[in-house]
């Protein structure tokens, strides 16, 4: 891991850009903490890190001024910064056709669009953790958050290192995914926008219901996709406070 900036802001978070083995990434950690921090992932949809970066830094900036946390994301695969891939370019066009022409989205998108995004980015993910859990005002343990669902739910299950996760619930879910949904026990907090236009919400709950954790909570809210209200973020940072500190 090898920082490029750094900036102190107002809010007493010290943010740090880092590149690992190619990969962009950025740290927010608590300025004054007196402890190394526990560390949540948080996780964007592939639309790149310069796009979500207004929605990943409130996010990270409040978890780590108000409750302590270090948080921190990285570049997925083909977006952003990196370089494009061509199969997850031409499945991207066929979601966006099936939509366009108000097609059903078929199983065979979902799995071409989704599968292999799995397999490239949770690997990165765990080399991610690893160099981020070496630094010493870092100390675990780590939840897991928003993103592409599947990315989750498949560093849920093979990674013990993650103790918690939070959810944002979407339908553009592999079938094969809620086999491996029925293997994630962590703890969940998850979040559905009751109104999302660009997702059913009967395969959502479907995929709440598959989750195999003794502990999971849904909290749904009326609203589109963009509409996920804000005291949801805070109902998050108590849940990872509950089961990280």
């Amino acid at each position: 891991m090898r920082f490029v900036s750094e900036q102190h802001l107002d809010d007493g978070v010290l943010e740090r850009e880092f590149t690992l083995g190619g990969i962009p990434g950025i740290l927010w950690t608590p300025a004054s903490a007196s402890a190394p921090a526990p560390l949540i992932l948080i996780g964007h949809p592939p639309l790149g890190l310069r796009r979500m970066y207004p929605r990943l830094a409130g996010r990270a900036r409040y978890y780590a001024a108000e409750y302590g946390f270090a948080a921190a994301t990285i570049e997925l695969p083909g977006s952003g910064e990196r370089p494009r891939w061509a199969a997850a370019e031409q499945a991207r066009a066929d979601l966006r056709r099936a939509m366009e022409a108000g097609e059903p989205v078929g199983d065979e998108i979902v799995d071409a669009l989704i599968l292999p995004l799995v397999e490239k980015a949770v690997p990165e993910w765990q080399t991610a953790l690893d160099a981020l859990l070496s630094l010493p005002e870092i100390g675990g343990p780590v939840g897991y958050e928003g993103g592409v669902i599947s990315i989750g739910i498949r560093l849920a299950v093979v990674e013990p290192r993650i103790a918690a996760a939070g959810f944002f619930a979407g339908s553009l879910v592999p079938a094969a995914m809620f086999e491996e949904a029925r293997q994630v026990t962590v703890p969940l907090h998850v979040l559905l926008q009751w109104d999302d236009e660009g997702n059913d919400r009967q395969a959502a709950l479907d995929l709440f219901d598959a989750f195999g954790s003794k502990e999971k909570t849904l909290h749904a809210n009326l609203g589109g996709h963009t509409g996920v209200p804000q005291f949801e973020l805070d109902a998050g940072a108590r849940f990872f406070a509950r089961h990280l500190k």
